[in-house]
């Protein structure tokens, strides 16, 4: 394959930079039964799970060479016994913590051990704007009251909430209303999610936004950023980046780095310590072994990991899109309904200029 390298593509290097952020999946333990749920997490214990001490092992080989946000996931992290012990541990180590829950079962002494364990967010899942649809999705009755009681409960102690929203066919219609309930619960952030069919996702494939009805809506995220003061992520959706860019409006604006980031500035690290680029594709990247845990080897060394890093050799469009650096596509719904992580961006519209001379 030959083609013309925009400047703007990161020169290749020996030892790649650190991570920024990393998701820790503690547990697939969850007291919900999620119908998109990526783990596919149940209600009980999962074998395989890391111990204390290889969590802790894993934290101090992390902070030999980095500094990345953690967020501790799961299923439902605080079903660990030792959460809080894990986040204290990590902000003895200078690296700073998040935290993703359901919302269930959050209480106000929950709610001060998270914030005196030095957790520096929360989020908390809402799929629906009302118990009909949260509940629904969730295939939890109660499951949106509890959520909203959770939340009021972490504002109590001000931790900033970030709200989490997947989004398919049953739910796409409520986006905004989503985002005004977003802003009444008093969070920070809204972060809708692009549904990837993967776990008990897979059920949920027919209910995956088509390509078009897709960049409609992420049209209409662009366009929402305006009307709100919360902040708008937009994850398992890396093409957003190139519809900011696209509009004159908004190409002169500091947007973060976008698109996919997994592999490169962002890692996932499972239950059983099999690190990966993102919790949506389970392609190992290498697998964490006691006593060192040595994260940083895996991260500097797997060849996975190293393709993943050569946007250039993408297949298809996505090797040769202008926009590859600041998207790259979704390796993992490409993986998903191709079986090649490495193919273009099965929902993506855009069809950029095939340079002369490239041959893939």
């Amino acid at each position: 394959m030959t083609h013309a390298t925009p400047k703007d593509t990161p020169s290749s290097e020996s030892t790649p930079p650190p991570p920024r952020i990393i998701a820790w999946e503690l547990t697939r333990r969850c007291p919900l039964n999620c119908r998109h749920c990526r783990a596919a997490a149940v209600d009980k214990p999962h074998p395989g799970e890391l111990s204390t001490e290889q969590a802790i092992a894993l934290l101090d080989n992390i902070a030999s060479f980095a500094h990345p946000l953690m967020i501790l996931t799961g299923g439902e992290p605080l079903l660990r016994s030792d959460v809080f012990d894990l986040a204290d541990h990590a902000r003895t180590l200078g690296l700073p913590t998040a935290i993703a829950l359901c919302g269930a079962g959050l209480d106000d002494d929950i709610a001060a051990r998270i914030h005196h364990a030095g957790i520096r967010a929360v989020s908390v899942s809402l799929d629906g704007p009302d118990a009909a649809s949260h509940d629904d999705f969730r295939r939890s009755l109660g499951a949106f009251d509890a959520a909203l009681a959770g939340i009021a409960t972490l504002r109590r102690q001000n931790l900033p909430v970030q709200i989490n929203s997947t989004l398919t066919r049953r739910n796409a219609h409520q986006l905004e209303a989503l985002l005004r309930l977003a802003e009444a619960v008093g969070a920070a952030t809204f972060n809708p999610f692009l549904l990837v069919p993967t776990g008990r996702g897979r059920e949920l494939a027919d209910e995956a936004l088509p390509p078009e009805q897709y960049e409609s809506l992420l049209h209409q995220l662009k366009n929402l950023r305006h009307t709100t003061s919360l902040v708008i992520r937009v994850t398992c959706a890396p093409h957003y980046q190139r519809i900011l860019r696209e509009d004159p409006t908004e190409n002169q604006i500091n947007h973060s780095p976008g698109g996919c980031l997994g592999g490169k500035s962002f890692a996932f690290i499972s239950h059983t310590g099999q690190v990966q680029i993102c919790g949506f594709l389970e392609t190992s990247a290498g697998q964490l072994a006691p006593p060192a845990m040595d994260f940083r080897t895996i991260w500097n060394t797997s060849p996975f990991l190293d393709q993943i890093r050569r946007v250039d050799d993408y297949h298809g469009k996505c090797g040769w899109c202008e926009y590859r650096t600041l998207c790259g596509g979704c390796r993992a719904r490409a993986y998903a309904l191709t079986g090649d992580p490495f193919a273009p961006e099965p929902f993506c519209v855009y069809h950029p200029p095939r340079p002369a001379g490239s041959t893939h």
